[in-house]
C-alpha cells in the first residue's frame, strides 16, 4: 500500500486536531535528579494543551497513573485527558508513536514506522510498540512502515513541501541500506510531499543526530522560522548559519522562496549528569515549540532571549497564545515540548 497513491498526506500541525498524544516523564534514567521537576513542567504543558483539545498520557502502570492524578489535580487542569497504561522506554513520544496521514475523504491512517532510539543509542524495545497501540485505542487503520524515521526529524508545510536533515536522515545508524533517493521516495510514498528540503546539521547536544524540530520549523504554507546564534564563537554559529543560506535558497512546489523568520538562540544551558566529568551543554532551542488547537507551548530558559522568542511567535500565531514554560529540566532528558508530542489530526477514525 502506498499512501500516498490513495490521496493520503500529512497535515500541517498548525491544522485543527483531533487530539494530542504525549508520555509522561517516567524514567530516571532519562531526567536523573531532575524527573520531579520534569513531570512539573510536563503537566503544564499538558494543561494549556488541554484547554483545546484531548490529551492522550502514556504512563507505565497504575501506580505512574495515580502519581500524574495528583499533579493534574495539583496544576488544576480540568481539560479533557485520557491516561492510557502503556509502558515506555522513554518519554520522546514524537519520535516513537505513530505518525498520522489523511486522504481527501477525512480518513486518517496511522504510520506505525521502525524506531531504534535514534541509531541504536537506548534501550527502546517497548518505544518501537508504541505506535501500533496508539492506532488501536483510536480505532485507527495502521500501516507498518519498514523504515526507520522519528516524528522529529521531518517537519511539514501541508502544501507539498518536507524540511529535514542530511545529519539524521542520511545517517548510517538509521536506513544503511537506503539512498538518499530511495529516502526521499519513501517519504514522498508515505508522507505525500513531494519536495523535500535538506538542510545540514543540528546543534550542539542534539542525541537524535539533529533533528529538524531543533532548529527549523514552518510556521504557515509559505514561512519558516529557524533559529540564528550570534556569537561568532559558539560552535552552533557556523552550522546554524549554513542551515540559514540553504533556507533562502529553497522554494515551495510552485517555485516561489519562502519566508524566512529568524529566532534567536537561548544562552548556553548545561548540565552535569552522573557518569560525566563535567558539565555537557544542552540542546536548548526555542524552536521546540509544539502548535495545539488554541496555544503554542515554546520552552524558554530564564534568558533575556525568552522575550524575543515568545514575541516572534506570538506575531506569527496571532489566533493562538504563545506560552512559555521554563523547560530547563525537561531538557535534561535532550527533548522539550515538541518531543513530547503527537498531533492526532482532526479526521474520519
Amino acid at each position: 500500500m502506498i499512501p500516498k497513491d490513495l490521496g493520503y498526506s500529512m497535515p500541517a500541525e498548525w491544522k485543527k486536531h483531533r487530539g494530542t498524544w504525549t508520555t509522561y516523564p517516567q524514567a530516571y534514567e532519562t531526567f536523573f535528579d531532575r524527573l520531579e521537576e520534569a513531570k512539573e513542567e510536563f503537566v503544564q504543558m499538558v494543561k494549556y494543551v488541554s484547554l483545546g483539545e484531548t490529551v492522550h498520557i502514556n504512563v507505565d502502570n497504575e501506580e505512574v497513573k495515580k502519581d500524574l492524578i495528583k499533579r493534574l489535580e495539583k496544576y488544576d487542569v480540568k481539560g479533557d485527558v485520557q491516561i492510557h497504561i502503556i509502558p515506555t522506554n522513554d518519554a520522546w513520544c514524537r519520535d516513537y508513536g505513530a505518525i498520522f496521514v489523511k486522504n481527501k475523504e477525512e480518513k486518517l491512517l496511522a504510520l506505525d514506522f521502525r524506531f531504534n532510539a535514534w541509531g541504536g543509542k537506548y534501550p527502546y524495545d517497548l518505544d518501537d510498540k508504541v505506535a501500533r497501540k496508539m492506532a488501536e485505542i483510536l480505532g485507527v487503520d495502521v500501516l507498518s512502515v519498514d523504515m526507520v524515521l522519528e516524528g522529529g526529524s521531518i517537519d511539514v508545510n501541508g502544501n507539498g513541501c518536507l524540511l529535514t536533515t542530511e545529519s539524521c536522515l542520511l545517517n548510517p545508524n538509521r536506513n544503511p541500506d537506503m539512498s538518499k533517493e530511495e529516502i526521499e521516495e519513501a517519504l514522498k510514498n508515505y508522507l505525500g510531499v513531494e519536495k523535500i528540503l535538506w538542510l545540514k546539521e543540528g546543534i550542539v547536544g542534539d542525541d537524535t543526530d539533529g533533528h529538524i524540530d531543533d532548529i527549523t520549523r514552518f510556521v504557515n504554507e509559505n514561512t519558516i522560522v529557524t533559529v540564528i546564534e550570534e556569537d561568532e564563537k559558539d560552535p552552533n554559529y557556523e552550522p546554524l548559519m549554513e542551515n540559514f543560506e540553504r533556507l533562502k535558497s529553497f522554494t515551495d512546489i510552485n517555485e516561489n522562496p519562502f519566508e524566512i523568520i529568524t529566532l534567536p538562540m537561548p544562552d548556553p544551558v548545561y548540565y552535569k549528569y552522573p557518569d560525566s566529568k563535567e558539565e555537557e551543554r544542552l540542546p536548548a532551542s526555542y524552536a521546540n515549540f509544539y502548535i495545539s488547537n488554541t496555544a503554542v507551548i515554546v520552552p524558554v530558559f530564564n534568558c533575556d532571549k525568552d522575550k524575543i522568542a515568545l514575541e516572534t511567535l506570538q506575531k506569527l500565531f496571532p489566533d493562538r497564545a504563545v506560552i512559555g514554560i521554563y523547560a530547563y529540566d525537561i531538557l535534561v532528558g535532550l527533548g522539550a515540548f515538541h518531543c513530547l508530542t503527537q498531533q492526532i489530526p482532526e479526521g474520519k477514525f
